[in-house]
């Protein structure tokens, strides 16, 4: 408590409290665009926070994380294009009750559902990730391996529309991830004999390629000729009928979304999608499901702010990003030479107490600026798609120069955010090729200190019984639709056969 109270007092100084105002407006105003989420909005804002002083730096980023989700859910409502996959499940209620009238009223549960989720998901990162931390140092070089052989695992097994396809993406950040020198070794790996890759590819250059480019190329090339038609919104409000149906969902959706995002498993579409379920079952009104109800605006959008809190407490205690926003946050911590992981809390506690006394500072100013400009975000919508998109590839191509002022990067962006244009065509995953490319190194570091150690004995990978039940995970996720095929299916319910009706002759 002492060092929160310590963070509390660096967040609250003027310039920084200037900097958590600034980070939440951007993140809102990137994260409204149409096909823009809030891992595309840090990419794009990294190279702005260069030659700030760490903390600053990080408590500006604490306002685009949470910003950039609401912006994602304020398309979803107004729009009923996701600004990210978290936001997929409100478009499911939201845009039906703006198309109502009621997007005000959506807009208003949406942000109190993420206030709400925030701030119980961050008290559970004050009173969790201490002791995450200090039972962390205890893990050898083969658990470590095995956790990011878990995290590779899980995300590809749980995004995109088949399991090959995220592995197939996995394996393209992976191999971007090699390039450059062995550290071990010293020895050139896919460098093609160009001194530009010796140093390897700078991760915020893959981000912003793979996020912005790619995305900006594909939606070029479906580029819809009829605008978009936004719903106008009035002031967000909320009635007493409305705040009696919601107050439970908001409280329900942080016990849902804090393990999600706690756990390598793909962030918040899992949590979102099972928090909606869970309030259309518990419901007094499940015939308005579909149609607009407001529990399904206020349930997964406490559980995905939850969630985005919960990926934050394994990026800071183990270095593992389980989101894609996590993973462009994870590359702004090595930029500034820090490496997040069990030792942070020790060797940069006024850093890290400082940014999460930043996420209560930066969620309160998120319902407090948020709520008035409502009107003013929808308005952001209006923007034609073509201006929109070529301001996208500028702030990408001053991003990818500014990390080192090299115009071989701007070159290599444009390659790659071609390879994320040809990911999307033909159904690639983002996600696992991010996490490849910033976990790959890490993890093939540990495998050789393991191997080091026992000898190049692979009996080094798993003489640690954390290890051994990791592996288990691993397999069971691995072959699990293999077992479901086996395992007896439930009968179908049996109805009487209808009575044959009588015909007069």
């Amino acid at each position: 408590m002492e060092q929160l109270l310590d963070g509390f007092a660096t967040a609250l100084t003027p310039t920084h409290l200037l900097f958590a105002a600034i980070g939440v407006l951007l993140g809102t105003a990137i994260g409204v665009l149409p096909g823009i989420g809030p891992a595309m909005a840090v990419a794009l804002l990294l190279p702005v926070t260069y030659g700030m002083e760490p903390t600053g730096a990080f408590i500006m980023f604490a306002g685009i994380y949470y910003g950039g989700m609401f912006g994602g859910s304020t398309t979803s409502i107004l729009l009923n294009t996701p600004g990210e996959s978290a936001a997929v499940v409100t478009a499911f209620e939201g845009n039906p009750m703006a198309r109502k009238g009621r997007g005000a009223q959506a807009l208003a549960a949406a942000a109190i559902g993420h206030f709400t989720g925030g701030i119980i998901g961050t008290i559970l990162i004050v009173l969790l990730a201490p002791f995450v931390a200090k039972h962390a140092v205890d893990i050898g070089a083969p658990d470590l391996f095995a956790i990011m052989v878990l995290a590779f695992i899980a995300v590809t097994s749980v995004l995109g529309s088949s399991r090959i396809r995220g592995v197939a993406s996995l394996l393209i950040g992976l191999t971007l991830g090699l390039v450059g020198l062995d550290e071990m070794t010293g020895q050139q790996r896919l460098t093609f004999g160009s001194l530009h890759l010796a140093d390897g590819i700078d991760v915020v250059v893959v981000a912003v390629a793979l996020f912005a480019v790619g995305e900006a190329l594909w939606v070029a090339a479906h580029l819809r000729r009829k605008p978009f038609d936004p719903i106008p919104v009035g002031r967000p409000w909320l009635s007493g009928a409305d705040l009696k149906r919601t107050w439970k969902p908001w409280l329900r959706g942080p016990v849902i979304g804090f393990p999600f995002g706690a756990i390598p498993a793909g962030g918040a579409e899992i949590p979102t999608f099972l928090s909606y379920v869970t309030e259309k079952r518990l419901s007094k009104h499940k015939d308005e499901f579909g149609k607009g109800a407001i529990e399904g605006v206020a349930g997964p959008e406490s559980t995905a702010s939850a969630s985005a809190a919960g990926t934050l407490v394994t990026m800071l205690t183990l270095g593992l990003p389980t989101t894609a926003t996590a993973a462009v946050m994870l590359a702004a911590f090595q930029t500034y030479g820090i490496q997040p992981g069990p030792l942070l809390f020790q060797r940069e506690a006024g850093l890290v107490w400082a940014l999460i006394a930043s996420l209560f500072i930066g969620l309160t100013l998120l319902l407090v600026l948020n709520l008035p400009l409502a009107p003013l975000w929808a308005k952001l919508l209006r923007i034609p798609r073509p201006y929109l998109y070529a301001g996208i590839l500028f702030f990408a191509s001053v991003g990818a120069y500014a990390v080192n002022a090299d115009i071989f990067d701007l070159l290599l962006m444009f390659v790659i955010g071609l390879l994320g244009f040809g990911m999307r065509r033909y159904g690639l995953p983002v996600l696992p090729a991010i996490i490849g490319v910033i976990l790959g190194p890490a993890a093939e570091q540990q495998m050789r200190r393991s191997l080091q150690l026992s000898d190049g004995s692979l009996v080094g990978l798993v003489n640690s019984p954390m290890a051994v039940i990791v592996y288990v995970v691993v397999l069971l996720i691995v072959f699990f639709p293999l077992i479901r095929k086996f395992l007896p299916k439930p009968a179908p319910p049996t109805t009487p056969a209808p009575e044959r009706e009588k015909v007069d002759a």
